[in-house]
């Protein structure tokens, strides 16, 4: 039987995807789909704060830290992928919080982890502040036993601000205090994402949407993209399409399972 991968060995193959051709990162909300993203094919994981909070009944920024954590273990048991987690602000505005919530994310077997610069009380942090929570960040990740991927994020753009010249002076200042991946969400077009990885030499992460295609982002030097919660509302968006059937036609022919199911399953 061969035994799956140490969390040492998943931080060396997610850092190993940082240096190689551009990649896609989904984003489970939950341990049945984290199975059905492995068995399609995928090479690492990160986590959705909007859809975990979904999947508990609640708006994005409403789970902690404590259930993010047993969320990543559920994640990290249900698949041999590595696993990054959306931290969000760090669970607390202090450096310390951010420090806080990447060992938290570690133990609880998460290879990678981001920290962004927006408080959930609507504002975002001024950047000598955020710049200290991602130095915190950075060393809580140097003192794990394995190398953890920190990315670093700057929220404006989807966050009521077009200021692209902010939102890259705030990622230069992010990769100088160490973080291993810079992220923007909310660049529009391949200009914009082209802009920002000519300011800077970190690993980009780019958030995908309809205006861009994989080969835009990656022309432009999108090294790593993800969805946020776009797989959550598709899944959740069929569900709802397949109940009001029922509901206003009696019609059940959106209820079949999947035909690959066992096989997106097996093991389990």
């Amino acid at each position: 039987m061969t035994q799956p991968p140490t969390q040492a060995q998943k931080a060396d193959a997610f850092r190993a995807l940082h240096q190689g051709e551009p990649f896609l990162i989904p984003n489970p909300w939950d341990a049945g789909s984290a199975r059905v993203l492995e068995a399609l094919g995928f090479a690492a994981l990160a986590t959705t704060s909007s859809g975990f909070a979904f999947s508990l009944g609640r708006r994005d920024g409403g789970v902690g830290l404590d259930e993010v954590a047993d969320h990543v273990r559920a994640l990290d048991a249900a698949t041999g992928l590595p696993v990054s987690v959306d931290l969000e602000n760090g669970y607390g505005p202090a450096p310390e919080d951010a420090a806080r919530a990447i060992a938290r994310a570690a133990h609880a077997g998460a290879v990678g982890g981001s920290i962004e610069d927006y408080d959930p009380g609507g504002t975002i942090y001024e950047l000598g502040h955020a710049t200290e929570r991602i130095a915190a960040a950075v060393e809580a990740a140097a003192r794990l036993p394995f190398a953890f991927t920190l990315t670093a994020r700057a929220e404006n753009l989807i966050r009521g601000s077009d200021d692209l010249d902010d939102t890259i002076a705030r990622l230069q200042a992010y990769e100088r205090a160490g973080a291993d991946v810079l992220y923007a969400p909310g660049l529009r077009d391949g200009e914009q994402i082209r802009a920002v990885r000519a300011a800077t030499s970190r690993p980009l992460n780019v958030l995908a949407h309809s205006g861009l295609s994989m080969d835009v982002i990656a022309e432009a030097g999108g090294q790593r993209v993800s969805v946020g919660g776009a797989l959550t509302w598709a899944a959740v968006g069929g569900m709802a399409a397949a109940a009001e059937r029922m509901r206003d036609d009696g019609d059940f022919s959106g209820l079949a399972p999947p035909a690959r199911l066992k096989e997106w399953l097996a093991g389990w």
